[in-house]
């Protein structure tokens, strides 16, 4: 039962956000590499995924560490596992903590660029809980947390930076920063009387739900600068569409009078989004 509250803690599932963007950021540089590496790609693959989550692990345990007070006044949150009584908000950040330690470690046995830059990961997906006290750009700081895994796959095979996962870093941060908004707008109310700051917060819900689709405009732009580097082929433009009509479905189903259905958008959608997306540009990587 402990160990549920943890997963729970720090929404586990969630993972599906990011880790197919970390996928394809892999599988792109072993393409770059000829699929010829040093060690052998599966130890580097689990590495990666490690990384992957003692970083999230870290991330939302702090969030949820964060906020815990914010938490227990919000209605909607009140039952999340710190401010319930589930895991003693010591025993959270012990587990950040760990998990932290647990990212560097691993990061470091990747290369050494990994291991340098793996504190700079670590501070700009802690940093993003105290974002929304004073701006309303938290949404983009969590997209760039979550951006930052298809980088940082992409480091851990070649070992050396470039465009194209970095495209994929701007892809994951407007495509987060999109839905995050959409997410928000639940917590508008709550946000104003208590001078947190959210999209949702500071403008009208029909108009933060404008600046979310702009953000998916941007993200669509960078999926396809993203695919022109891709073998053209059927499976890369099955993904592209794929994740261009579900962002449509998502914007659909929530509108300014009708938001019984975020929840379907911010979490179904866009884990089936991400995943379809992974499948279909993996595959058109290993085909092309």
């Amino acid at each position: 039962m402990k160990i549920r509250s943890y997963f729970e803690l720090v929404k586990f599932s969630h993972t599906i956000f990011a880790m197919p963007f970390a996928m394809i950021g892999f599988v792109y540089a072993l393409r770059t590499q000829g699929f010829a590496t040093e060690r052998s790609w599966g130890v580097l693959l689990l590495q990666v995924v490690l990384c992957m989550v003692f970083a999230r692990n870290a991330a939302m345990g702090f969030n949820r560490w964060a906020d815990r007070r914010i938490d227990a006044a919000n209605p909607r949150t009140a039952g999340r596992e710190i401010p319930a009584g589930k895991i003693s908000a010591r025993a959270a950040l012990l587990f950040v903590v760990i998990n932290a330690l647990f990212f560097v470690a691993t990061a470091a046995t990747i290369n050494p660029l990994t291991g340098a830059l793996s504190p700079v990961a670590l501070f700009v997906v802690l940093f993003y809980s105290y974002c929304k006290r004073f701006t309303a750009l938290a949404h983009l700081v969590l997209g760039l947390g979550l951006g930052i895994a298809p980088v940082g796959a992409y480091l851990a095979v070649t070992g050396t930076f470039a465009w194209p996962p970095c495209i994929l870093t701007l892809l994951v941060a407007t495509w987060c920063g999109g839905f995050d908004i959409i997410y928000a707008l639940q917590d508008a109310a709550f946000d104003r009387q208590y001078g947190l700051h959210s999209v949702p917060a500071r403008f009208s819900a029909r108009n933060a739900l404008a600046i979310s689709a702009l953000l998916h405009l941007v993200s669509i732009a960078a999926l396809l600068w993203f695919g022109s580097y891709c073998p053209q082929n059927v499976w890369l433009w099955a993904g592209q569409g794929a994740f261009v009509l579900i962002l449509l479905l998502e914007h659909l189903l929530v509108t300014p009078t009708r938001q019984r259905n975020i929840g379907i958008a911010f979490g179904t959608l866009n884990g089936l989004a991400s995943s379809l997306l992974a499948v279909f540009i993996i595959t058109a990587l290993l085909a092309g």
